[in-house]
């Protein structure tokens, strides 16, 4: 399948030079550094989501409430940094938070969303997958059981948000548990218990039947009536509207398939990869960083996401992984990884702990717009990491 068509106007020569993406990836380490100290300093800490300035330290939301799904981004950052450089800082910074994490699924038994994923892949299993360490092992399986019990029998979907039987979210799945899923995947191989994979995959069955428009767009939420199981209709918490092209749900949707795609060889999970790629690459205008929202109206602000660039080049570079000679899908990677790169989009000033400007989090009258994000800064770090020629993914 040709991602990429020559009609499209992004494609071209990227001229991006390896010593390019070597010169971020420092930029990233370096803030690490400070990062990685300053949140394991802070007892417990605060989940450290986004800032316009991009001083997230400022983001109030504590470690065991019940939105925080961010603080892993910084952890999965310093554990980049460690496998890279072999800096053995990075590791002790990570590992002064064991404790929090191990309290967070065997003490307090937070089912509050269905983030265990984002948070465990990159803190528990990713320093299992480094060290050997069955401590590790043993607290992501915790954090697989924790999140199974989301698990909808009738509708064959994870509920989102919220206590169980919080009446606003308990009948809604969202598309962003597509990167939750890979802890369940992680949970069967280690263990050999089927259940996991298996509602990882009815799961994604469902994604695959309900959010996915005729045209290739995507819903960002979905509603199941609970006492049958049928699909109701689509809702969103992060477009601007029910039926709009929300762009990081599309990166989400990308990558998320992608990695099922890899776990389970699949290929319907593929199919929807690389046809949602497609769709993606071909919103794009001359700018390469996308519109928050691929269905704004011609009144609204054209404002972008600079994260939900850095999300769909990791899902582009998983899908590269199965198709290594896709050229056209190689270049707009690169090109799209290259203009996150430029000053007007990495603040290289250290003193500004944030990597990543112009990123839209979520509704605009309702969330931050223009700001810095901690998942931004840390898939951008992915991408650079595996542009450089690290393949284990913590995924």
């Amino acid at each position: 399948m040709n991602i990429v068509t020559e009609a499209n106007p992004v494609v071209g020569k990227s001229g991006a030079t390896p010593a390019q993406f070597k010169h971020a990836f420092d930029l990233c380490v370096r803030k690490t550094r400070a990062n990685i100290k300053t949140l394991a300093d802070q007892q417990p800490p605060t989940s450290w989501a986004q800032d316009q300035d991009g001083h997230y330290a400022r983001y109030s939301e504590g470690f065991f409430e019940i939105g925080n799904w961010t603080t892993s981004f910084f952890t999965g950052m310093a554990l980049l940094a460690w496998r890279d450089t072999g800096d053995d800082f990075f590791l002790h910074q990570v590992l002064r938070l064991a404790p929090l994490y191990r309290e967070k699924v065997f003490t307090r038994q937070l089912d509050t969303h269905h983030d265990l994923g984002f948070l465990y892949s990159l803190y528990s299993v990713a320093l299992f997958k480094l060290t050997g360490d069955r401590q590790h092992r043993e607290v992501g399986l915790r954090a697989a059981e924790v999140l199974s019990r989301r698990f909808h029998e009738k509708g064959n979907f994870i509920r989102a948000w919220g206590h169980l039987d919080t009446a606003e979210f308990d009948n809604m799945a969202i598309i962003d548990c597509l990167m939750n899923l890979p802890l369940l995947y992680w949970a069967t191989a280690e263990t050999g218990n089927q259940k996991y994979r298996d509602l990882a995959l009815r799961h994604a069955d469902t994604v695959l039947r309900c959010f996915l428009r005729a045209d290739d767009s995507v819903y960002h939420a979905y509603r199941f009536d609970l006492a049958s199981g049928c699909p109701i209709g689509g809702d969103t918490y992060g477009g601007c509207a029910v039926e709009s092209h929300w762009a990081r749900g599309a990166a989400w949707a990308i990558y998320g398939f992608a990695l099922s795609y890899r776990h389970t060889r699949r290929e319907p999970y593929l199919a929807a990869a690389l046809r949602l790629a497609k769709k993606f690459i071909a919103c794009l205008d001359a700018e390469i960083v996308p519109l928050w929202d691929f269905k704004l109206t011609p009144q609204a602000p054209r404002i972008r996401d600079s994260s939900a660039a850095a999300v769909a080049v990791c899902g582009f570079q998983e899908l590269l992984k199965c198709q290594p000679q896709n050229l056209p899908l190689r270049e707009i990677t690169r090109q799209m990884l290259l203009r996150l790169c430029q000053p007007d989009y990495l603040d290289a000033r250290d003193t500004c702990p944030g990597l990543l400007k112009f990123a839209m989090v979520g509704a605009e009258n309702k969330m931050g717009k223009n700001a810095y994000t901690s998942w931004g800064d840390y898939y951008l770090m992915e991408a650079l990491s595996h542009e450089l020629g690290s393949e284990e993914s913590f995924w």
